[in-house]
């Protein structure tokens, strides 16, 4: 694993133990007892994904980032049975358990599967205690193999074989590659992302085992977490790209109907589906604006009037 390419001051890490006995890395950056955000990372992916959000936030914030279990610093389920997403909830409630004080709450963000993560969690009584307000990216609940636009054939039980057969492909990636770096950009990235961004991508993608992605790839083709959505009672953003052929907008504008505080939705012009390095200063903004709204503030008539002028 390559050096993380963060800005901000050394991580303190550690492990937080999920209730399977599954160990999770975590790094935590920015000043102790600053506002807490905590971002987690989508499929393939890990804690180098949120490298410009934690660049920005952990002047001033304390940032929480972890490895899903199989990717980037954070071991392989021991079976199976280890890769579901009701694992996903339990994992975030480990790392909130390790990394937040008693009674605190922190804003909190996921990408894709991360979001996905949100979601599966919503109606625990942790993250209900924890969570001052969400921000769902580039993420979807259900249907997620049938809604998919990589492969440019028209909606039916053709496009969503094959693109169940692609995703769930047990081929190694391979080295990052022009090629490797074309076919990426295509399926995850706006047409006119930057280079040095598609290789980043490519990068952290090609990284994560080859197991692992198989393994999430059969959680999310059956994915179904509609019921989280409805369970997800705190603020919410939702922030999707509009080129995304992985979790196209259909699924931003289906989660923010669903929402039952959804305080905005933002489709991007021109971005993929990797909108946190796509369009960084976007999604930092966002976060910035919800930590401002609903961290340090218990006065919920005032979270109320927010809301009212988000909408």
């Amino acid at each position: 694993m390559s050096p993380t390419p963060y800005a901000a001051a050394t991580p303190r890490t550690l492990t937080a133990v999920s209730a399977d006995g599954q160990s999770l890395h975590v790094e935590v950056y920015g000043p102790e007892g600053a506002p807490a955000v905590v971002l987690v990372h989508g499929w393939t992916c890990s804690t180098d994904f949120w490298a410009a959000q934690v660049r920005d936030l952990a002047t001033d914030h304390r940032v929480v980032v972890y490895d899903q279990r199989g990717h980037g610093a954070t071991p392989p389920a021991a079976g199976p049975s280890g890769y579901s997403t009701d694992a996903l909830a339990d994992d975030l409630e480990a790392v909130l358990a390790a990394t937040l004080a008693p009674g605190e709450k922190a804003v909190l963000a996921g990408h894709s599967m991360g979001g996905m993560t949100l979601m599966a969690a919503a109606g625990r009584p942790a993250l209900r205690d924890r969570a001052a307000a969400v921000l769902l990216c580039s993420t979807g609940a259900s249907r997620l193999v049938p809604e998919s636009l990589v492969i440019p054939l028209r909606p039916g039980a053709l496009r969503t074989r094959i693109t169940g057969a692609i995703l769930g492909a047990r081929a190694p990636l391979g080295p990052v590659t022009p090629v490797s770096k074309a076919i990426l950009k295509y399926a995850t990235m706006g047409p006119g992302s930057a280079p040095d961004r598609v290789a980043e991508c490519a990068r952290i993608v090609h990284a994560c085992p080859r197991a692992v992605r198989v393994a999430w790839s059969h959680v999310l083709a059956g994915l179904d977490l509609e019921a989280g959505v409805r369970a997800l009672d705190v603020p919410a953003v939702v922030v999707a790209g509009a080129a995304d052929r992985l979790t196209p907008p259909v699924h931003a504008r289906a989660l923010a109907a669903a929402l039952p505080r959804c305080v905005g939705l933002d489709v991007l012009p021109g971005v993929g589906h990797m909108t946190p390095v796509e369009a960084p200063e976007a999604v930092t903004a966002r976060l910035r604006e919800l930590s401002a709204a609903y961290l340090g503030d218990d006065d919920t008539d005032r979270d109320d009037e927010r809301e009212e002028e988000a909408v």
